[in-house]
């Protein structure tokens, strides 16, 4: 008989794999594979997911990484920009190069734009710019409108960026640092060309740091058309199981199952955190009556809060030249113990972050109703 997991069980499994239910002395670089990349459309939004993750855990070292081409900020599941470790970059980039390809040609109006262009001469001729030096879309774009003069130099661009196997060259993504998001191939900033696609491997590394899973899962992850595909030649490698909603979930063996009353502190992920995103069904970390007050959308600047391992909280951060101040909004009534120990986890989060601010503060606000805790 199929054992079925319910939703507290499954939101306990991914937060033991995601380390978000205990701190661990994980390096950063070894954290960031465990994960198998972080979200990075915001450069410094891995420092807070790390922090989150990682005891002791200092901006110093990842800004290291990235300095050192130890890891790397580039395009890869969902066609989103994540930052992985050097190597990962190279394993990882060949098994997404088809879905990045279908969205350009299917679901971007740049595809649309360059109906008709040699992609081929096109993308020749971007390589050898970004190889002279690294370039920003501005920068790009009317280079390549050179020769494409009919042609919208911004889709020439992305073009480029999106199809060829393109890195973010720091400062950009360093600590206390800035920069417009300049652009070289992996292959001139490397050394090293990527290697052959292994989607097998792939979804393994998924379902031990995303599982138990299904087949959407994956797909929602990855954005792989064939992950059901992948599943059953893996299945007889796996572990089979079943949701509450009687759906087939996956996992590797030996992957944690804790208890589903295991205690779970308050977490605060930063604005895009993959354990929010790559799940076809949300409702192991996102209750419901709630997705529509979480939901990611353009010009929405905010982090969650995790209470007891489910999204219940944003929080965003307001800064002067001398106050910092952390502001949580509760989506969900909180006992008296669970409001302080989110604003004791905030007042940790805002030392990190905030470090050199003269004062800082967080403060607490849930719906109409609202209180301040002094860090």
């Amino acid at each position: 008989m199929t054992r079925v997991l319910t939703v507290r069980a499954l939101n306990r499994a991914l937060l033991e794999r995601q380390a978000l239910l205990r701190r661990t002395k994980m390096t950063a670089a070894e954290m960031i594979e465990r994960l198998v990349a972080l979200q990075a459309q915001n450069p410094l939004d891995p420092y807070v997911a790390l922090w989150s993750r990682i005891d002791g855990f200092e901006t110093d070292e990842l800004s290291r990484l990235i300095a050192t081409k130890k890891a790397v900020r580039m395009a890869l599941m969902r066609a989103t920009v994540h930052l992985a470790t050097a190597r990962d970059a190279l394993a990882l980039r060949a098994v997404v190069q088809p879905v990045l390809e279908r969205n350009f040609h299917t679901s971007s109006p740049f595809g649309r734009q360059l109906s008709g262009v040699d992609l081929d001469a096109l993308l020749a001729a971007g390589r050898a710019l970004v190889d002279e030096r690294p370039l920003s879309n501005a920068e790009l774009g009317p280079l390549l409108q050179k020769r494409w003069r009919d042609r919208d130099k911004e889709s020439l661009a992305q073009a480029v960026r999106i199809l060829l196997p393109m890195v973010q060259v720091p400062p950009r993504g360093i600590w206390g640092q800035g920069g417009l998001a300049r652009h070289t191939t992996i292959d001139k900033w490397l050394g090293k060309h990527v290697r052959p696609p292994d989607a097998d491997a792939f979804v393994l590394r998924y379902l031990a740091a995303f599982g138990p899973a299904t087949a959407a899962d994956v797909r929602t992850w990855s954005g792989l058309a064939g992950a059901r595909e992948v599943l059953d030649r893996l299945r007889p490698r796996l572990r089979k199981f079943a949701d509450e909603n009687d759906r087939e979930l996956f996992d590797v063996r030996g992957a944690p199952l804790p208890d589903p009353e295991t205690p779970a502190p308050p977490r605060f992920l930063p604005e895009y955190d993959n354990l929010l995103l790559s799940h076809a069904d949300r409702g192991r970390v996102i209750d419901v009556a709630l997705r529509q007050t979480l939901i990611y959308s353009e010009g929405a600047h905010f982090g969650t809060v995790l209470v007891d391992g489910f999204a219940r909280a944003t929080w965003n951060t307001k800064r002067t030249p001398r106050q910092a101040v952390l502001r949580v909004t509760l989506n969900t009534p909180l006992s008296r113990g669970e409001r302080a120990a989110v604003a004791d986890e905030g007042a940790r989060l805002l030392a990190f972050t905030d470090a050199g601010a003269a004062s800082r503060d967080v403060q607490l606000t849930q719906l109409r109703a609202s209180s301040s805790a002094k860090s």
